[in-house]
Parts: structure tokens; C-alpha cells; sequence
């Protein structure tokens, strides 16, 4: 990087650094120009020591003293991990140390109790899991995901116009679950119980942007929300079954079995408020989660590449084609789904202004890989249908793997270009942000268009 490059970048600090200072009400212009003032001298002070203008730049505001709280301030809205590991830790006074302010602890209370009670409403209306298993499966993000929404909106202080939509939103999804006359072996309904949970959790990703529903960067921040949510979720998994695994040895030690409340109270509540727990802890914990989630995306990244590429070997030596049943087309397309939310996550977690290396060659591998898998399943999906005709499962798959197929192939070249120096980061992390809408879109679609098109079969 040439000494140009070098100044481009710390000027780019600079104008991020003024942007946020300026929006403060408490400070008038005056003080942020003596605050940026303050800001440059010691930015000049340490790049005259021989440090890189953005380390210094970044060193300089952890420095400000009396400043701090501001400087902190400023490095978690703006949530790159360098910054978070240079001015979020290591403070004994810090926010992220503390506990969470407990009106924030309160909400999340009252949100997860109510997620919790919410899966008992049906309850009262002679729904029981047993006997209604089909109207749970489809309904089960209903109970928890609103409450998500709720907790996060108040978190951000959501408009009144957005806090309308998301209900609007949720109504939708309430109606698309219920209205239509779906059988319990009907094809939509897996369809919905699929497809309505990621429909939501874009609503839930409204409620997480509400304080700058425009901005790219927070819908970055979104997306490692949802990694770092994912790592929660499953920590807590992995606790509650420990605690109901002590529950039944214990108290069948004293001969009470508690099969029934377990079944019918502790897990459906528990999985349920689980979801609103596991939010809190992302927004109250950030910088202790983002030291593991790009570990795991570190290391399973390699190893997906790897099976991928082998599983493109073995293809090539056997010269045997993709058997695309249904239960090779949920495989495949998770799979698929898998190596998305890999880059997706490596790329929320990546430090912008590194030079491309190592790790950024793996992913290309990665995509190029799924890329080919992608399109031999696509060729399979078209052929089954041309040949035996369209079923809702293949036409939602065929969907989801042309999406699939446009975001990896442009991620594809874009990863080129960055591996190649020839395009900045930058331009691949906003092609994903940019992209999001369109998985929301095709989710909606398949919840409430694909149950009247193929007659509710």
C-alpha cells in the first residue's frame, strides 16, 4: 500500500469519525472541530513514531481519556472487530463489562415470558401438540419471532410508522400459516414451515436496522447478528438438555416422572423464549461472541471446501449423476445454504482494509465449488420437471437454487477480483447486503402464492 493509499484511508477514518461526532446533540460544531482537532495531533504524533496512519488513527481515539465513553460509543455502532478489540476491551469501567443496564435485562424478561406464554395460547383453544403437530410446525415462529422484533424495536426506538409495518408483517405471516386449507401431508405445508421462519427473521432484521434502515453497514451488522445469535441459540440448546437430562434422573430418583410437564411445559416455552434470550445476550455480549463465531467460520470453512471438492472428484471418477429426490434436494440445498451463511459470516467478521490472503483463496474455492454443485442440481431439478412435471418441492428448490446460483456466481468473480487485487472488499460486502432483500422476497413468495398455485397440495 502506497503512502497515498495510506492517507486516503486515514482521511476516510476522519470523515467516519466527524460524520458520527456531528450527530451528537450535546456537542456543538465547535467542539467537534476542537475534538477532531485533538484527534489529528495525535494521530500525527503517532504516525511520526512509525506506526500506520489507521493504526494510529485507531490508537489515537482509544487515548482520548476523558473521551472515552464517547470513543466507545462510536466503536460499537461502528462494529468492525479491530475496533472493538481496540477500544471495547480491556476497560474495567466498560459498558460491555458491566452488567446489562437492567432496564434493558427487564425487557428481555417481559419479551421472553411472553414468547414462552405464547406457545400455551393454543392451548386454551384445545390445540395440543399430540393432535395438532401440523399447526405448531407451521406456527412455531409466531410464537417467538414477534417478541424478537418487539424486544430489538425497543431497543432502537423504532418509529411508530416501522413498529406498524412489523406488525403488519407479522399479521401476514399469521395469515399465511392458518388461512389456507393444507393438509397434514401436504407439500406447502413443509413449504411454510420452512420457508415462513426465514420470511419472519427478515422482520425481524427490520426491527434490528430500525435505527438506519437505509444503511449497508447495518445490514452487516445484521448478519452477524444472526451468526452470533445461531452460537447462542445453540449454547443454550446444549444447557437446557443437560438441565432436563438432571431433571429426569432426579426427580425419578424420588419416583416422580416428569415426562409430561417436560414435554407439554419446560421444552416448548424453553425453545421458545430461548429465542428472545439468545437476542439479549448478542446485544448485551457482542465482543465476547465475535471471538468465537469467526473461529468456527475459520475452521469449517476449509473443511466444507475439502468435502465439496471431493465430493466434485468422486462425480468426475464415478461419471454417476445427482439423484434428486426430495430428501437429496433438502440435503443438497442445505448444503448450498451451509456454504452462503459461511461467507456471509466470514465476511461480516473479515477486517476490511486486510490485504486479500490464505483464507480468501479458500473461499473461493468454497463458492466456486457450490457454484458447480449448483448448477448440476439445477440441471437435475429442470430435468425431473420437464419429465414428470412441476410439484411444489421442486419448483421451491428450483427457485431457491436459481438465487442461489446468481449470489455465488457474482460472489464468485468478486473473490476473484479481491484474491486478484483488482476489486476492494468493499464491493463484495455491499453485493451481500445489496442481496438480501431477494431471499426475503422468494420466501414470502413461497408462503403465500405457492399454496393457492398448486392447488394446497
Amino acid at each position: 500500500m502506497t503512502a497515498l493509499d495510506g492517507q486516503d484511508g486515514l482521511e476516510t477514518q476522519f470523515a467516519q469519525w466527524r460524520r458520527y461526532v456531528q450527530r451528537r446533540p450535546e456537542l456543538q460544531q465547535s467542539d467537534a472541530e476542537e475534538l477532531e482537532d485533538h484527534l489529528r495531533g495525535s494521530v500525527d504524533s503517532l504516525v511520526a513514531a512509525g506506526l500506520h496512519p489507521d493504526e494510529a488513527f485507531l490508537v489515537a481515539v482509544k487515548r482520548m481519556g476523558s473521551l472515552d465513553d464517547l470513543s466507545r460509543e462510536f466503536a460499537r455502532e461502528h462494529s468492525e472487530r479491530l475496533w472493538k478489540q481496540l477500544v471495547l476491551t480491556g476497560e474495567p469501567d466498560s459498558p460491555v463489562a458491566d452488567t446489562w443496564p437492567r432496564r434493558d435485562l427487564s425487557a428481555m424478561v417481559v419479551c421472553a415470558a411472553g414468547a414462552a406464554v405464547s406457545v400455551k395460547v393454543p392451548a386454551l383453544f384445545g390445540l395440543t401438540f399430540d393432535d395438532d403437530s401440523t399447526f405448531y410446525a407451521t406456527n412455531f415462529s409466531l410464537f417467538a419471532l414477534p417478541w424478537l422484533a418487539a424486544f430489538l424495536a425497543w431497543r432502537r426506538h423504532a418509529t411508530k410508522a416501522l413498529i406498524g409495518v412489523l406488525l403488519v408483517l407479522f399479521a401476514l405471516g399469521a395469515v399465511a400459516a392458518n388461512a389456507y386449507p393444507l393438509t397434514g401431508d401436504s407439500q406447502s405445508v413443509v413449504l411454510t414451515g420452512i420457508h415462513l421462519p426465514i420470511a419472519l427473521w427478515f422482520v425481524v432484521g427490520l426491527a434490528y436496522v430500525a435505527d438506519d434502515l437505509r444503511a449497508p453497514r447495518r445490514r452487516m451488522d445484521f448478519i452477524r447478528f444472526t451468526g452470533e445469535w445461531v452460537v447462542y441459540y445453540v449454547l443454550i440448546a446444549l444447557g437446557g438438555g443437560v438441565l432436563m437430562a438432571f431433571m429426569f434422573g432426579t426427580f425419578r430418583a424420588i419416583g416422580i416422572y416428569p415426562e409430561t410437564f417436560v414435554s407439554e411445559w419446560l421444552l416448548p416455552c424453553g425453545v421458545a423464549a430461548a429465542v428472545v434470550v439468545a437476542g439479549w445476550l448478542v446485544e448485551a455480549k457482542q465482543s465476547v461472541v465475535e471471538n468465537i463465531a469467526p473461529v468456527l467460520t475459520r475452521l469449517f470453512t476449509p473443511l466444507f471446501a475439502a468435502v465439496l471438492l471431493a465430493f466434485l472428484v468422486a462425480l468426475v471418477v464415478t461419471s454417476d449423476g445427482i439423484d434428486v429426490d426430495r430428501e437429496a434436494l433438502i440435503l443438497f440445498n442445505l448444503l448450498l445454504v451451509v456454504v452462503l451463511g459461511l461467507l456471509l459470516y466470514s465476511i461480516s467478521a473479515r477486517d476490511p482494509l486486510a490485504p486479500p490472503g490464505l483464507f480468501d483463496r479458500l473461499q473461493l474455492a468454497l463458492v466456486v465449488s457450490a457454484l458447480v454443485i449448483d448448477v448440476l442440481v439445477l440441471l437435475e431439478i429442470t430435468g425431473r420437471i420437464t419429465e414428470y412435471g412441476a410439484t411444489p418441492n421442486k419448483a421451491a428448490a428450483l427457485g431457491e437454487n436459481v438465487i442461489l446460483l446468481a449470489n455465488l456466481a457474482w460472489s464468485a468473480w468478486l473473490l476473484l477480483g479481491l484474491v486478484r487485487r483488482r476489486t476492494p472488499f468493499a464491493t463484495l460486502e455491499r453485493w451481500q447486503t445489496n442481496y438480501l432483500p431477494v431471499y426475503a422476497v422468494w420466501a414470502w413468495i413461497v408462503v403465500l402464492i405457492f399454496p393457492p398455485l398448486f392447488d394446497y397440495l
